[in-house]
């Protein structure tokens, strides 16, 4: 029967002596939780297997020059017309470079640029046009800015088209499996990436979702795409893995996947979390309007963070980084710096 090994993370500052940090980074753990598909037990840390522990507790490298030591900001940049939040804000290049200067200032980390929506019931796009609408912006970005950029696609021609254009991260909603020829691109370019679940695709993945353990079966399928990924010479500590919260899932599934989402640590990589502004913030959070659900996102978020989660991805940047200047200067009783 597979074991999972699931950290159970602390931020006190009374750490008592044994603890483990976690990945490197701002939390420790002095305990896990052995998780089977029959039930759950705790441990002391100290009695995992050393493979697991090695994992847990290897400082995650940076990922195109962003630490992975403390909590980092992704800002999002759709040119589409059509996503759920934000569709028609920033598909004109203009607009786009002005919103990218304004996450820049706000305190962004990296700024993911898509050009295919992938809200569900999305339209499929073509290739020619998904490259007609990131290439430009990316183009004037990397004139302007050092920021990071990562091309959130599952299309091998697009991403190579953007990374010409100056991106240097290739993020993929389909966790790599829509285009073969992705991962053995990213490879060749010695590219790191960001693999997500999803169950279906932007089309089909909103009608009934099913699982019999929906955390476990996401773990699996991450640990089998990064094993893969790493079969075609992309580095563990370059792959970072995203759950894919509100793709192929329902409001309990969402749930019960952020209630134990520190699980993915034991995969060895980055975790990157996307909740900003989704149906289940806005039904939990009694938020109908996307745009309003920068409080509900923010909640969600820190609570990841608490858990270890490396990377936000969100909308909301300044709400976002003010939240986690609070949060990390409570959390170590002082104004870092």
């Amino acid at each position: 029967m597979k074991r999972y090994y699931r950290p159970i993370p602390q931020i006190d500052s009374a750490r008592p002596d044994g603890a483990l940090t976690l990945a490197g980074g701002w939390a420790w753990f002095d305990r896990i939780e052995v998780l089977t598909r029959s039930g759950a037990h705790l441990i002391p840390a100290q009695d995992a297997p050393p493979e697991v522990l090695e994992r847990l507790i290897a400082p995650r490298p940076d990922i195109a020059g962003v630490p992975m030591s403390r909590p980092s900001v992704m800002g999002i940049l759709n040119v589409t017309p059509d996503s759920f939040s934000d569709g028609g804000d920033h598909d004109a290049p203009d607009a786009a470079l002005a919103h990218a200067r304004q996450m820049m200032a706000e305190g962004a980390d990296l700024i993911d640029v898509g050009g295919e929506s992938t809200r569900p019931g999305a339209a499929w796009v073509s290739v020619g046009e998904e490259v007609a609408r990131v290439t430009p912006v990316i183009r004037r970005i990397r004139a302007e800015m050092r920021l990071p950029i990562s091309i959130d696609t599952r299309k091998q021609p697009v991403a190579q088209a953007a990374i010409a254009a100056g991106a240097d991260i290739v993020n993929d909603v389909s966790g790599f499996t829509f285009d073969a020829a992705l991962g053995a691109y990213c490879a060749a370019e010695n590219l790191p990436v960001m693999v997500m679940h999803t169950k279906g695709d932007p089309q089909t993945m909103h009608l009934s979702p099913q699982y019999e353990n929906v955390l476990l079966e996401v773990y699996d399928f991450l640990e089998e795409r990064v094993t893969h990924l790493e079969s075609l010479g992309i580095p563990r500590g370059q792959i970072m893995v995203d759950p894919g919260i509100g793709f192929g899932k329902t409001l309990e599934h969402n749930l019960l996947i952020l209630n134990r989402i520190s699980l993915f640590h034991a995969l060895g990589c980055p975790i990157l979390l996307g909740v900003s502004r989704k149906r289940f913030i806005g039904t939990i959070g009694n938020a109908p309007e996307p745009k309003d659900r920068a409080a509900g996102s923010l909640s969600v978020a820190l609570r990841s963070v608490l858990d270890g989660v490396q990377m936000l991805r969100v909308h909301d940047v300044a709400e976002t980084r003010s939240a986690l200047n609070l949060w990390t200067a409570v959390s170590d009783g002082r104004v870092s710096g």
